[in-house]
């Protein structure tokens, strides 16, 4: 350490004894500030204060309006979109339904193969509920749309091709019968 460092360290306390008064200071600065001049527009010129108000009106006005808007559009595609998928809904739901019925009441079939092929359909259902749950979070999602159509696929498909085995097996046994 220098004498210097050694003096200050020394008599630090009497360093404190002063200290700076901030309002004397910045009211010196401020002294040897220039001011700018201000041109009062909205003195000179009324008209400026009404032409700035009907903007700022219509400024407000306009994006309420988009927001309002723009809702109501989206509302009303997104139950354009439900209303669509109501329909398709019901019209696969009838299809499988009926088919469904005709297994049911098919006697072709067994008791037991009735039974397991209706609780194998009920599983599909529990899937489809499960799938109709999801879209309901989330009505834009392609993959639930996807697998929703897909669901109603395997249901039509499955139930087609056991009523195509049970036809087939009708006509094997009727061939008995044929004699040119």
């Amino acid at each position: 350490m220098d004498d210097f460092e050694k003096y200050i360290k020394e008599n630090k306390h009497q360093f404190d004894e002063y200290k700076a008064d901030r309002s004397k200071m910045w009211s010196h600065i401020e002294s040897g500030l220039e001011t700018p001049k201000t041109i009062p527009l909205w003195r000179k010129f009324p008209l400026l204060k009404i032409a700035a108000s009907i903007l700022i009106l219509i400024g407000a006005f306009s994006t309420v309006n988009f927001f309002i808007t723009s809702g109501f559009n989206a509302n009303n595609q997104n139950n354009i979109v439900h209303q669509e998928l109501k329909d398709i809904d019901n019209y696969y739901k009838d299809l499988v339904s009926f088919q469904v019925q005709l297994v049911k009441n098919n006697p072709k079939l067994q008791p037991k193969d009735k039974k397991e092929f209706l609780s194998f359909m009920d599983e599909l259902d529990e899937e489809y509920e499960t799938l109709k749950l999801e879209m309901t979070k989330n009505l834009n999602n392609e993959y639930i749309l996807e697998a929703i159509v897909n669901n109603y696929k395997k249901r039509i498909e499955l139930i087609e091709n056991l009523l195509k085995q049970i036809n087939d097996s009708k006509k094997s046994n009727n061939n008995d019968g044929y004699i040119l």
